[in-house]
């Protein structure tokens, strides 16, 4: 079965992307003990939560048109697939292991390098009038993220 998404659906993806992910610095940042690294966690979240919003408010102005069905789905099946995507592929909701900080960056890399990929493919799908270079500017800021968590990583392992 394939997909041909629509804004309307391109935009519902990013936002759970987005949800999940803070939802993870979140639970996180409650399972960690040491205040440096919990407010790291909670400031990412902080973060998601933005982004959230900016995908919310470009959404938001989507026109009629743009939130039509690209397929014939009467039973609705593509929003499933959209939030199963978002939900097993970027941010996913599994279970962590958060015995160490370690283990909780490691994870966050590999959510936040896939967030990028994502992202980056999406890019190309939403025209520079509804914010191209809102997502690119998006895209920046999980570079950002990825080098925070690295830098964390780095000095964990000296």
């Amino acid at each position: 079965m394939s997909f041909n998404f629509n804004a309307d659906e391109i935009f519902r993806i990013a936002e759970q992307i987005e949800q999940n992910g803070a939802d993870f610095y979140k639970n996180a940042s409650e399972k960690v003990s040491d205040s440096r690294y919990k407010k790291l966690l909670s400031d990412l979240s902080s973060m998601e939560i933005d982004h959230y919003n900016t995908f919310k408010s470009m959404h938001s102005s989507l026109s009629d048109k743009e939130k039509e069905p690209t397929v014939f789905d009467p039973m609705n099946e593509s929003v499933l697939y959209l939030k199963a995507l978002a939900d097993t592929q970027v941010f996913y909701k599994k279970q962590i292991d958060i015995s160490s900080i370690e283990k909780i960056l490691v994870e966050a890399l590999s959510m936040e390098k896939d967030s990028i990929v994502f992202y980056v493919g999406i890019k190309d799908l939403v025209p520079e009038r509804m914010g191209k270079d809102k997502i690119e500017n998006i895209i920046n800021e999980e570079k950002k993220h990825i080098r925070i968590l690295a830098k964390e990583l780095s000095a964990l392992e000296k």
